[in-house]
């Protein structure tokens, strides 16, 4: 990585980031990125009485997941026209359902509040095949932007419910992602959210086990509650970690690698982003004063006071640029050193669905 130039009435440059886990890699994806480089200057010029450095750990916000599911319901309104109506929030960020909305979308909780016949489509955290066979049955034009990610755990938990294994779904109870995966395989699959329920758990046949993981949660809490399983049930099949995404994966040590340079972390997402809130509690693991914010406008200026250095990123279903509008934010103060910190290149792309291709 290029140094960065030192800035007028700045000290020092980029340094590299190191530690935490190891990031994780994919084939090529479309970024919906905010502006990058290094050693970038915000703030109007003036006396400087103190290094302010802003980083910038990437990967950062959007994922390939992500970025499908809103590519898709946006190409629907364009061949369309509104209204396209969506079970849940297309991605758990308000930002995002709000301009989708402004644009024609209309979210919904059940497929009862969608018309007969209308198009609908399904968020990309996935749902349980009984919401396909009710769609069906009600001849909704139904597009399923479930994310590749999450549709592989579906297709691992119908395939050990089908061998006769008990399903262990570790995951946050009432989570979107949660209740389609538990929908799978409703008569074989047992949801646990901790070690102890781990430790606790009965099955009618120990030696037929397999367990699985929603895709969104940090891989220090999968491993310590599959640790627990294992112990629980020696036979028990599963991959550890494996189940959870390279985007949540790769943005929890994009965190870990910068959080001891920083006094504060700023996670950009909504309060209801399982991700984002992993990397909060990630940073403040680690001792660091860490938020989730929404948007530029939820920064406390008090946060600010001593800390020269901020580490700011955003969960994979936060827009680019409400970074830069945090960055800013900070930036008001007077000027500040904004550094790229990259630990892993995300090049994952994923497919639209076939009767979007090319439209």
């Amino acid at each position: 990585m290029r140094r960065p130039p030192v800035l007028p009435g700045v000290r020092g440059g980029a340094r590299r980031g190191g530690g935490g886990e190891p990031p994780r890699q994919g084939p090529r994806r479309r970024g919906r990125r905010g502006p990058g480089g290094t050693g970038r200057e915000h703030g109007k010029p003036g006396p400087v009485t103190a290094v302010r450095r802003v980083l910038l750990p990437s990967p950062r916000s959007f994922c390939a997941g992500v970025e499908r599911a809103i590519e898709i319901v946006e190409r629907l309104l364009e061949l369309h026209g509104p209204p396209v109506y969506v079970r849940n929030q297309i991605v758990h960020n308000a930002h995002v359902v709000a301009d989708l909305e402004a644009r024609g979308a209309v979210f919904v909780s059940e497929l009862d509040e969608v018309p007969e016949r209308a198009l609908v489509v399904f968020s990309a955290h996935g749902v349980a095949p009984a919401v396909e066979t009710e769609a069906r049955r009600r001849g909704l034009d139904a597009v399923d932007a479930t994310c590749p990610l999450v549709a592989k755990v579906h297709a691992e938990a119908k395939r050990a419910a089908d061998a006769g294994d008990t399903v262990v779904l570790i995951g946050h109870e009432g989570h979107e992602e949660v209740v389609g995966t538990l929908g799978v395989a409703p008569g074989r699959t047992v949801l646990v959210s901790s070690a102890a329920e781990a430790a606790a758990l009965r099955v009618d046949d120990e030696e037929r086990v397999t367990y699985l993981s929603q895709t969104t949660l940090s891989v220090s809490e999968v491993e310590d509650i599959a640790a627990a399983l294992r112990s629980r049930f020696p036979r028990i099949r599963g991959q550890g970690a494996e189940d959870i995404c390279y985007a949540t994966s790769n943005r929890q040590a994009a965190v870990a690698a910068v959080v001891g340079e920083a006094d504060l972390v700023l996670v950009v997402g909504s309060a209801n982003s399982s991700n984002s809130n992993r990397l909060v509690e990630l940073a403040a693991a680690r001792g660091v004063a860490a938020h989730l914010v929404e948007d530029a406008g939820a920064v406390d200026p008090a946060w600010l006071e001593g800390a020269a250095v901020v580490a700011v990123t955003a969960g994979a279903s936060a827009p680019p640029q409400l970074v830069d509008e945090v960055v800013a934010a900070i930036a008001a103060a007077g000027p500040v050193e904004v550094v790229e910190r990259p630990v892993a290149e995300e090049t994952q792309e994923f497919l639209l669905p076939q009767r979007l291709r090319g439209a």
